[in-house]
């Protein structure tokens, strides 16, 4: 089984280095009709781009996105100083420079990489899936009986922060960075799903139909090792099929058959906001502009947040999103799952996480009421905050960097739950709710408690849930996102997840003090000695 296990993880290998390989290879040529074409496609009004681009693309052979895409943010750069300077603002291209040399580079791919689609898919997605799962298969039998062990964990440099999880992350931290910041230099991945994209949604792949492909082909192949590590917990198995179902189904297909349709795609369990552009100018128009279905997504969205979220929490808790709907959680659970034990426990990380998320979720309030007011009053800025501004900001540090980059690819050193712990507004929200108006909570059975710290190694949110468990306390947390792996990895059976009436769930002190076990031990002990 061990020799099963070594020839799939160096097929996986293999095919992570092919993958990675395709961003080196191909060949780039635009013809002049190309590049007119171009030009008049996206409405450019800028003659001398078109003559710079001729110039500088026209009838050349590039080897590679990159050098293709540095001739075209050349010609672009000096298209653009020109009418700066002669103040022609019209004829400024204020589209990104890599977001324009991804769209020429669409038009201009040739040779190999787009001439073998199908042979580089199985290359690469077809291997890297025969590879996992070669990988992964054998552990029904290696693991021996159902359950769960403390095991192990802290002596593998995949699961440690040793050298394999670092060179984890620097995969990770790069594969987004090029995907938000330099999608020209990723054009080769899409020519791989073309075909695919055009069967969904009509159209070629971008970059986002890679990453959406990309996410729901990851989540189910580990979402097999979800059911054979927790084959003996029925809970888990239920939750993995939920992410898989909403992730594949709600964000991934029905966009694409939407956008296939005419219509505007849209992931209808994305709850603002989380869905934090829902509210901004373009989408609002787009929606309204749509028709009736334009008008049911906008009127959803809205009902969704303030009505089906909070009800939803009150009844189930934020578990009913965190870990049975949301995609962000369902990456968490299956890709992250290697990587819970490594959330910080300690206080400080407690008190910065309530801090940070908080912080995020008032500042993607504000964005949303300034971004709103210059809507309906025709206005650039509210109390002296630009629209614009504020909206590029948050993209920027909260959409891409935090979400993205740090929320993903820091997965190996802190946690599975990076983004959802410290950084998700929607989270922040729904944590709101759960902790003074919701009928769940984690009860604890202190005398049946071995204190094998297994409940407290395993919590992806870092909450000590021993130290609750030894005192038989309720655990009623907002960061808490009801996984229930404590409750499967307990060897006594001392937690479960209850909902149940609202008396009993906390006490005055508890929600005083933010239910912290050591601050709510000082209240007792200073209420004691006075």
């Amino acid at each position: 089984m061990k020799a099963i296990k070594y020839t799939g993880l160096a097929i996986f290998i293999a095919a992570l280095s092919i993958f990675t390989a395709i961003l080196f290879l191909g060949e780039f040529s635009a013809s002049k009709e190309t590049v007119s074409k171009f030009i008049n496609d996206n409405g450019i009004k800028s003659e001398l781009l078109e003559k710079e681009l001729q110039q500088t693309v026209t009838d050349k052979n590039f080897t590679s996105p990159f050098t293709f895409s540095s001739a075209v943010r050349s010609a672009l750069e000096k298209s653009n100083n020109v009418h700066k300077e002669k103040q022609e603002w019209d004829k400024v291209i204020w589209k990104k420079p890599h977001t324009f040399g991804f769209e020429l580079a669409k038009k201009s791919g040739k040779g190999f990489v787009v001439e073998n689609q199908g042979l580089l898919w199985w290359l690469t997605f077809g291997l890297g899936i025969i590879g996992a799962l070669l990988f992964i298969l054998p552990n029904l039998i290696l693991l021996g009986k159902p359950g769960i062990k403390n095991d192990h964990i802290y002596h593998n440099a995949a699961t440690n922060r040793g050298w394999i999880a670092w060179g984890v992350l620097v995969y990770l931290v790069v594969f987004y960075l090029l995907l938000y910041f330099a999608p020209d230099y990723v054009v080769n991945w899409t020519f791989i799903l073309d075909p695919i994209s055009k069967a969904l949604n009509g159209g070629p792949a971008s970059q986002w139909f890679v990453y959406g492909f990309l996410y729901c082909t990851i989540m189910i192949v580990m979402g097999v090792r979800m059911y054979i590590k927790y084959r003996h917990n029925k809970y888990q198995i239920m939750r993995t099929t939920s992410v898989l179902f909403f992730q594949i189904v709600f964000a991934f297909l029905i966009p694409e058959i939407m956008t296939s349709l005419n219509m505007p795609g849209y992931d209808f369990k994305n709850a603002f906001p989380l869905d934090y552009d829902f509210f901004f100018e373009w989408n609002i128009d787009a929606l309204t502009s749509s028709g009736g279905i334009g008008i049911f997504i906008l009127v959803w969205g809205i009902v969704l947040t303030l009505v089906v979220v909070p009800l939803m929490v009150y009844f189930f808790g934020k578990r009913w999103y965190c870990s049975w709907v949301c995609g962000c959680g369902g990456l968490a659970e299956t890709l992250g799952d290697p990587y819970r034990q490594n959330s910080n426990k300690s206080l400080l990380a407690w008190k910065t996480e309530r801090w940070i998320i908080h912080g995020v979720l008032a500042f993607s309030l504000i964005m949303t009421l300034v971004t709103l007011y210059c809507y309906f009053s025709g206005a650039d800025s509210f109390i002296g905050i630009k629209s614009q501004w504020i909206k590029d900001t948050y993209s920027f540090f909260i959409g891409a960097w935090f979400a993205g980059v740090i929320g993903t690819g820091f997965y190996p050193i802190f946690g599975n739950r990076t983004w959802c712990r410290f950084g998700c507004p929607l989270a922040a929200y729904l944590g709101l709710v759960q902790r003074f108006k919701s009928r769940f909570r984690i009860t604890t059975n202190g005398g049946q408690c071995i204190s094998c710290g297994n409940c407290s190694t395993y919590c992806e949110q870092g909450i000590d849930v021993r130290a609750y468990a030894q005192k038989g306390e309720n655990i009623v947390r907002s960061s808490c996102v009801g996984c229930g792996i404590c409750s499967a990895v307990c060897p006594r059976g001392v937690l479960k997840l209850e909902n149940g009436p609202e008396e009993g769930r906390i006490n005055p002190t508890e929600v005083l003090l933010g239910n912290d076990v050591d601050l709510i031990e000082l209240a007792k002990q200073n209420k004691k000695a006075s």
